[in-house]
């Protein structure tokens, strides 16, 4: 018997596969990147994790479809600042759902419990996110760490699970978790808090920012988890790197929307501006990237800015440079 797994990588859907796979259950972890779970790359620590609970990985790149369809228009609302919570939710399952056939299995399964998150898991939540799901019916979804506090689904009334070794969690005590994960010997896991940046109001700023200047793109997603953001005089963005890791990150961006910026006579941060800056907004930029080079003040220093060159002196303070910040 084969299931499809909502893998975060946390430490609920990690039990919820082990649980299954305890029971001789095939199961496949699927990782849905809608583009917001974290700022960096975590496909490798997601792997290792699914191999510990004996299951193989799939990330499934759904982030132009989230963006399009379920990011500035949900259902039922958002949870903290810019997380439309239960629409994500039951995105996820309809994308699992559409899979089923695929990886030739026959129901899904999740780490949600019930009453541990106030938006996305309370009874009457997930109750909405299996009606986005379209399994009112069907029973196709299995959420192992509660299952014994709700009404049996397919796989348990089939004989593929024993209802029995499943369990009865409710609320936001991690006291069974973390008795289990020491059991099971997961040494590291991810979080109870899910790492999701739309929950960060600083993060929802520069979601907004974009909005009021722009279309929001996919392209636009990994561009917010680098630099500093700032808004120019004449409209236009620029986005300067904080650090060495961040520079790379932004040496990386391949968004339409940008065009690379940098000081060519001294070390300084890697950046990008808006391609359809005017002139003024060219100056200025040059002028807010050299503030972040060590130019003395009130020397020259060249910027090139796609194929142009502009020249221009640093700020005397980094105090100027605030007014322009999105956040």
């Amino acid at each position: 018997m084969r299931a499809l797994a909502l893998f975060s990588g946390g430490l609920d859907s990690m039990i919820s596969i082990k649980l299954l796979t305890e029971q001789g259950v095939d199961v496949t972890a699927l990782h849905i990147d809608i583009g917001f779970g974290g700022k960096d790359d975590k496909s490798e620590l997601l792997r290792t994790r699914a191999e510990m609970v004996g299951a193989n990985l799939e990330i499934i790149n759904a982030r132009e479809q989230f963006v399009k369809e379920i990011l500035f228009d949900p259902k039922y609302g958002y949870g903290k600042n810019f997380n439309p919570c239960i629409d994500c939710h039951g995105n996820m399952f309809r994308i699992a759902k559409a899979l089923l056939p695929k990886y030739d299995a026959s129901f899904i399964i999740t780490g949600e419990v019930i009453g541990q998150r106030p938006m996305s898991q309370r009874s009457e939540a997930i109750r909405n996110v299996t009606k986005l799901a379209g399994d009112e019916e069907g029973g196709l979804i299995l959420r192992p760490m509660s299952a014994k506090l709700m009404t049996p689904t397919l796989a348990e009334r089939e004989g593929w699970v024993d209802r029995e070794k499943l369990l009865g969690i409710e609320g936001r005590s991690r006291e069974v978790q973390l008795r289990l994960a020491q059991e099971y010997g997961f040494e590291e896991f991810e979080s109870p808090g899910g790492g999701c940046l739309l929950t960060e109001s600083a993060f929802e700023k520069k979601i907004r920012d974009i909005m009021d200047h722009e279309t929001f793109t996919v392209e636009d997603i990994d561009l917010l988890k680098a630099g500093r953001h700032l808004r120019l005089l004449g409209g236009a963005k620029l986005v300067i790197g904080r650090d060495h890791e961040d520079n790379e990150k932004l040496k990386k961006i391949e968004n339409p929307k940008y065009i690379f910026a940098r000081a060519l006579d001294i070390s300084g941060p890697m950046s990008l501006l808006s391609v359809n800056a005017n002139e003024e907004d060219k100056k200025l930029a040059a002028k807010l990237i050299l503030t972040y080079t060590k130019t003395p003040k009130e020397v020259e220093g060249n910027v090139q800015i796609g194929e142009e060159i502009v020249t221009s002196i640093p700020f005397e303070s980094k105090e100027y440079v605030k007014e322009f910040f999105i956040v």
